[in-house]
């Protein structure tokens, strides 16, 4: 296997990144997923959990000898990388959004994107989306340069992108950390699914609003079609009284 081959494998495989790149390609993985349009492929929620591992008394366990990392380090860095990489996607689509998500031919940068966003900015608030754009893979690097070309403001975008790169870091490094002993055995099998669950559990208060809207929908079209009955019936009794 040549050697650009490898490195394309070893972006796509946390475990390879942890234990080739450490610390500081960690974090500079986490702020080129949230702030380089490019990034949105790297396995952020994986590489932060690794990275817990890493930081914990089951390192050599899980990666071999000699790999450690500082999980103070990792707890202070981490939420700041993550931060500063999504106001810069926040920035670029302030500045050049609307050409870059105003392409037909492009396969990346679509302008029906932008569309979905504002639908999801509707529905669920800005802020809420911010927030849970954090746990869901490739959302959340295209909601940031999205939220610019919708002109959120800075300061608002950056309140909720603090609290939102927060909960996602710590949440994220702490899973690794806490339960790192228990998982490093079975890292590579169970890994993925684990994440596939992280996934649903942090889309799930989407799934609840879409739930609630559908139902709301639903209730709203029967009280329509019952007012209707009713005004028909108050008719015909209108017209067989005049009748009489």
């Amino acid at each position: 296997m040549n050697t650009t081959t490898e490195l394309a494998v070893n972006l796509l495989d946390a475990k390879s990144l942890i234990a080739s790149a450490g610390t500081i390609g960690l974090l500079a993985i986490i702020f080129a997923e949230t702030g380089l349009l490019i990034g949105f492929f790297l396995p952020g929620d994986s590489l932060l959990i690794l990275g817990g591992v890493a930081a914990s008394s089951a390192a050599a366990k899980a990666f071999g000898p000699g790999v450690q990392m500082p999980i103070a380090v990792l707890l202070i860095a981490a939420p700041i990388c993550a931060v500063a990489g999504a106001q810069l996607g926040h920035l670029i689509g302030a500045k050049v959004g609307g050409r870059l998500f105003d392409k037909p031919e492009s396969k990346i940068f679509k302008r029906e994107y932008v569309q979905k966003a504002e639908e999801y900015f509707e529905k669920f608030g800005p802020e809420k989306a911010v927030v849970m754009a954090r746990f869901i893979p490739i959302v959340r690097t295209f909601l940031n340069p999205v939220a610019g070309t919708l002109e959120m403001p800075a300061r608002k975008f950056f309140v909720w992108n603090v609290v939102g790169g927060v909960l996602w870091t710590e949440s994220m490094l702490s899973i690794g950390y806490f339960f790192g002993d228990s998982m490093a055995p079975v890292i590579d099998k169970y890994l993925i699914p684990a994440m596939a669950l992280i996934i649903l559990l942090s889309i799930s208060p989407i799934l609840v609003e879409v739930v609630r809207e559908r139902r709301k929908k639903k209730a709203g079209g029967v009280a329509v079609a019952g007012a209707g009955t009713e005004s028909d019936e108050a008719l015909q009794a209108g017209g067989r009284h005049r009748r009489g």
